[in-house]
């Protein structure tokens, strides 16, 4: 199952006006937005009622997630990350 994460091909097409991904036109965007969306849930149930240090861990494991997020939706995007003007791709 492994192999079909590490396949060639775009997870998200780009934002039509700005910079960044827009949503998700594969699978493996949707399960890459679910793993994120479990993650941040589970950081938040742990600095919920968590001593001073879980919730220093929940906003690192928030914080590495994020980027996570952020640079493997770079790299799927769609013609890649741009600022775009409206103009169809």
């Amino acid at each position: 199952m492994l192999h079909m994460f590490l396949k060639k091909g775009d997870w998200f097409a780009p934002k039509r006006y700005g910079y960044g991904a827009g949503l998700p036109i594969a699978w493996q965007g949707w399960a890459l937005l679910a793993a994120y969306c479990a993650g941040i849930t589970g950081a938040g149930l742990l600095a919920q009622n968590g001593a001073p240090a879980e919730r220093t861990a929940a906003f690192a494991l928030v914080l590495v997630l994020t980027a996570l997020l952020i640079a493997i939706a770079a790299r799927r995007t769609r013609g890649r990350w741009k600022w775009r003007w409206g103009e169809r791709d």
